[in-house]
């Protein structure tokens, strides 16, 4: 009798498949949020400044971004499952190691470890989604892909954020790092449709060479929008605790209270954001407009979401946060749904590969710099904030102008 997570051929059901993926993403964000949750306690205990901490950050995004694209040709070559397991394996020891850091040098060389093993995550998910998920389930996939990786802050900032009152930073990395690596026990058992994949004539689909790629203007227009949605993404990510705490004098329960419900309701509004996409383009709407739309009001939310957040009573910043979260949540299907539509299972992973990597080095520069600004600013966040929600014009631009209708590319004719 096979079992109710197989298909008749044998292979994981394409459902499990998300979930399971799904799961490793909200790991993988638990993992690398868990520095922001113990920012003040780890800054303290090994005197960190603004700056320092600021290079923590940067030291996981700077592996993490640079190895996209070396890691979306590496799944094409090895194939998703070993590759992405390999990466939950470096991650979960990273995250564990890091409870016993005695200094700064040692922070940077693990967050460079966790980084690497990181990195793998997008570019598999893309692919697995774009092989072995039927096309009408695509948004919906998604949706739960970012349900997961958004919904992990939440959980890990809570969670966290309680345990550390309780225990302190280094039993918190060291037992979330432990239980990291229990997912690799149902991961072992999946079993995926062989890749390359064939199209319904039967005709294998070869990998598209990475110069085609480069030549097309929705990855740039896409990369672009990225780039902007991660450098508010990830700011917020890596400063909203320190900043409840130390700016608006949140203790550590209440901001780990207020930060994850944010998060939780991020999480949320994906979920809701990939399945209304599903329903829409099955009803016969554009994918050009059902993803433009959402990417570029949460552009023009976040824009002012940034201006006021500094600026207005705690109220007032909170209500901001919140509508923040809402509609980055909305778009965040998106983000990943466009490549694996316009590329598809011959392109997805270095698509991905390339888009995500332009996408995340808001992590490196974003996160040192708004560092360097909050301390030559005598601890201020706004001009942190400010930059921050300038970033949005451009990636107003790239998802409006510069990205094209949202198609399937024939690459025999590109």
């Amino acid at each position: 009798m096979k079992s109710d997570t197989a298909t008749s051929s044998g292979y994981t059901r394409p459902m499990v498949l998300v979930g399971l993926v799904s799961a490793s993403l909200f790991i993988n964000y638990i993992d690398r949020g868990n520095l922001a949750t113990g920012a003040k306690q780890i800054s303290a205990d090994l005197n960190l400044s603004a700056t320092a901490y600021g290079t923590l950050l940067a030291a996981f995004y700077f592996s993490y971004t640079l190895l996209q694209l070396p890691m979306g040709m590496l799944a094409d070559r090895w194939g998703c499952k070993r590759v992405l397991g390999l990466g939950a394996l470096i991650w979960s020891i990273s995250t564990l190691l890091t409870g016993f850091a005695t200094s700064f040098p040692q922070l940077v060389a693990l967050r460079f470890l966790l980084g690497l093993g990181e990195c793998v995550a997008f570019t598999t998910a893309s692919k697995l989604i774009a092989v072995n998920v039927p096309r009408d389930k695509v948004s919906l996939a998604n949706g739960i892909i970012g349900f997961g990786y958004m919904v992990g802050p939440a959980v890990g900032t809570l969670l966290g954020g309680m345990l550390m009152v309780q225990w302190g930073w280094r039993p918190v990395f060291v037992a979330f790092g432990a239980l990291s690596l229990l997912w690799l026990l149902p991961w072992s058992r999946v079993r995926l449709r062989p890749e390359p994949v064939t199209t319904g004539d039967g005709a294998t689909i070869q990998p598209v060479p990475l110069s085609q790629i480069l030549r097309q203007r929705a990855l740039w227009g896409a990369s672009i929008g990225h780039f902007a949605g991660n450098w508010n993404w990830y700011f917020i990510l890596g400063y909203l605790p320190l900043y409840l705490e130390k700016a608006r004098g949140f203790d550590k329960v209440t901001m780990a209270e207020m930060a994850s419900a944010a998060y939780l309701v991020n999480a949320l509004t994906a979920l809701l954001g990939g399945w209304a996409i599903g329903r829409l383009m099955a009803s016969g709407r554009s994918a050009t407009i059902v993803c433009k739309v959402p990417l570029a009001c949460a552009q023009v939310v976040g824009l002012v979401s940034m201006l006021l957040m500094p600026v207005l009573p705690i109220t007032g910043c909170i209500a901001c946060l919140f509508a923040y979260e809402i509609f980055l949540g909305l778009s965040s299907a998106q983000y990943f749904m466009i490549p694996q539509i316009m590329g598809g299972p011959a392109a997805v992973a270095r698509w991905v590969g390339i888009q995500n990597m332009m996408g995340n080095f808001p992590g490196i520069i974003g996160l040192f710099f708004a560092g360097v600004l909050i301390d030559a600013s005598d601890g201020s966040y706004f001009n942190a904030f400010l930059v921050a929600g300038l970033i949005n014009v451009l990636g107003f631009i790239g998802w409006v102008f510069i990205l094209p209708r949202i198609e399937p590319v024939d690459w025999a004719k590109a």
